[in-house]
């Protein structure tokens, strides 16, 4: 599909002292107005007093862990679960905890969340006082309701958004919550957990705990590295706190101070720790972490960012590197045959404005990658679902396009016919629902129907934006140096610069049988670049006819065997 490409829109800016002026540039388009935003000191972190709720989880916590009563974390399946959880049983054993456990439903055989199925595991196997739930919860009703009748406390930790009513837990901490008026609603599940962890500490230094035990008081800034890759991996938008999160957690890792599984994990991925950015955790560490649940058992994950064991945290992250390279081929195979499928579609009639797809053979670990694939190439809100292992069921798993809030889309599904959706969760871009396998027809056309209301057609129009033209002067190492290693931390909703601009194509080939490699020209002064596409469409390109090409591309620096060369990764790349 074509993007419309679009400039980012500023009139002025400030050129703020010290910055560049193309970075000054990018900073305004992205709402920057004052360096004061870009100020990433620790004392800048939002207080965790204004989160609601959190003084309380806080007291209960610190009540129970000080008559060393058992502490069961329940986190979720995905790297913000796993990183999530591998932080709360780390501070708690920190603060001096010495029953505290981590318990990750299997997603083949529980599902998501705090289920009722979950928590006679949690009983018949921990024998738990406690359970706190991270990055789930809040729309575990049943879950909750059985825990509480087996005379447990709960503690609900989580960032989704919540329904109609709530959980009858003991405490639930969610900057969702319409009562909360925590400044920062974007934080991710292990956002909220480390803020409950901070909140904890200080109930346990009020109580003089670390002065009449042995235990000596903590430092939080040793968790700071889960909190950068749990909330760069779930892709929640990157206000100042969350950019201060991770800019932080990145400095603690290039010193050298983070947990090995964190080492492990990016040594394995190739990746330079001494020049890591946002982006390295991203796609580097993420879909590692990721493959366990979605393949395996999260479990696995979670042990590796909780091992102190160098030699430990190396096994663990090359059996996790494996399931990703086993998940990379699953996925390849479903792509293709969703893909081929709906190629059979659009020859007979144009797409609706949803994609709704089913398929007995596909695995229901990878359901949710492949319907971002769909959507990012059709542009289109996508649910992909996937045999459940629970009787008839069908798990889903659904991705979004902006403007069109998918945990609403199911809501007024649910609403029209209540019977239909099983149950479901999640974000405005992304969200799971379970279905019977009979209704699958029935909802994808209810989905086509709801969406053909709600749904404006110029939605369906992708839009490329970007940071305008380069002069020659700034297509240089020390732009690139600056905009790839000092500025940021990019990532959702505070997006790394994109420019576009008119070339020369001196030079094309493939290399890896996917990927363009070029040489391209400037077109006023000849200028010589390198330049590479990825995942190229081998029906347009290489194309040898083609003189000059439009391209959306980003600084960046090959740096190969000690000689760093300026090099454009192209986004998109037309004919001119």
């Amino acid at each position: 599909m074509n993007k419309i490409r679009l400039r980012r829109s500023i009139n002025d800016f400030p050129l703020l002292a010290g910055c560049h002026p193309v970075l000054a540039r990018v900073y305004a388009a992205r709402g920057i107005a004052s360096a004061d935003e870009l100020d990433y000191r620790l004392e800048r972190l939002l207080h965790y007093r204004s989160l609601a709720n959190i003084e309380v989880a806080a007291a209960l916590v610190a009540t129970l862990l000080m008559q060393q009563q058992r502490l069961l974390i329940i986190g979720d399946f995905d790297s913000d679960g796993a990183t999530s959880s591998a932080l709360a049983v780390g501070a708690l054993r920190s603060f001096g905890a010495k029953q505290v456990d981590y318990l990750v439903p299997n997603r083949f055989e529980y599902g998501y969340g705090l289920t009722p199925e979950i928590v006679a595991v949690a009983l018949a196997t921990k024998q738990p006082d406690l359970i706190i739930t991270v990055d789930n919860g809040i729309a575990s009703h049943e879950g909750v309701a059985a825990a509480k009748k087996a005379g447990l406390k709960v503690i609900i930790t989580d960032h989704h958004l919540p329904g109609a009513s709530l959980p009858a837990a003991d405490a639930i901490v969610n900057p969702q919550l319409t009562v909360d008026t925590f400044p920062s609603k974007h934080l991710a599940g292990v956002g909220v957990i480390f803020y409950v962890m901070l909140a904890v500490r200080q109930a346990l230094r009020a109580r003089q705990w670390f002065n009449d035990s042995d235990q000596r008081e903590p430092t939080m800034l040793q968790f700071l590295d889960l909190v950068a890759l749990g909330t760069v991996a779930d892709l929640v938008p990157l206000d100042h706190n969350n950019r201060l999160l991770v800019h932080q957690g990145l400095q603690w890792i290039k010193a050298g101070k983070a947990r090995p599984g964190i080492y492990a994990l990016l040594k394995l991925a190739k990746r330079d720790v001494t020049k890591l950015n946002a982006s390295d955790l991203g796609y580097s560490v993420a879909p590692r972490l990721n493959a366990a649940g979605r393949l395996a058992d999260m479990s696995l994950g979670v042990a590796c960012l909780l091992t102190n064991a160098h030699n430990e945290a190396h096994e663990t992250a090359l059996k996790l590197s494996q399931l990703n390279i086993e998940r990379r081929t699953i996925e390849e195979g479903m792509q293709r045959e969703a893909f081929a499928a709906l190629d059979n579609v659009i020859a007979k009639k144009p797409l609706g404005k949803g994609i709704c797809l089913f398929d007995v053979q596909w695995h229901q670990g990878i359901i949710g990658l492949l319907a971002a694939r769909i959507t990012e190439h059709w542009y289109r809100p996508s649910i992909v679902f996937a045999p459940s292992q629970q009787g008839d069921e069908i798990k889903g798993s659904a991705r979004s396009i902006p403007g069109v809030n998918i945990r609403e889309v199911l809501a007024v599904i649910a609403m029209r016919e209540p019977p239909l959706i099983i149950r479901f969760g999640g974000h405005a871009m992304a969200a799971g629902l379970v279905l019977r396998r009979n209704d699958f027809t029935r909802f994808a056309t209810l989905f086509q129907l709801v969406l053909e209301n709600q749904l404006d057609d110029a939605l369906l129009q992708k839009k490329c934006y970007t940071d305008g033209e380069l002069q020659q002067a700034d297509f240089c190492l020390h732009l690139a140096d600056i905009l790839r290693y000092q500025a940021g931390p990019w990532g959702q909703g505070f997006p790394e610069p994109l420019f576009e601009g008119r070339f020369s194509l001196l030079t094309q080939r493939l290399v890896g049988n996917k990927h363009l490699k070029m040489t391209l020209g400037l077109v006023d002064t000849g200028q010589q670049i390198e330049a590479i596409a990825f995942n190229v469409s081998l029906r347009h390109w290489p194309n040898h006819r083609v003189e000059q090409v439009i391209a959306t591309y980003r600084l960046d620096i090959n740096d190969y065997q000690g000689r760093r060369q300026l090099q454009l990764l192209i986004d998109t790349l037309e004919i001119a």
